[in-house]
């Protein structure tokens, strides 16, 4: 696999990761449900992630990683507060 292949499928990939993004953040704004909303954020964070690790694989810096890491952890445990609040009401019991 070429070098020049493989810039160009790590900058389309960024460019539908943005897309996908976008549609997010519509979904998330105009979400007719407190759920659509939930799972939109949820697929934005996961989006972003990605987004991050295509940065990081084209820079070649680990610092890119790193930050997906603590973006993974930290939207994992909104996602599930969030979904625990739309279930029960309260997120502590």
């Amino acid at each position: 696999m070429s070098h020049a292949f493989l810039a160009y499928a790590i900058a389309a990939a960024q460019l539908l990761l943005l897309l996908a993004m976008g549609f997010a953040f519509v979904r998330m704004a105009r979400g007719p449900r407190a759920q659509d909303r939930a799972l939109a954020l949820d697929t934005f964070y996961v989006d972003a992630m990605i987004l991050l690790l295509t940065i990081g694989i084209r820079t070649g810096s680990p610092l890119y990683f790193e930050a997906a890491l603590i973006i993974a952890l930290l939207g994992f445990a909104s996602t599930m507060a969030l979904s625990k609040f739309l279930m029960r009401g309260e997120v502590i019991e």
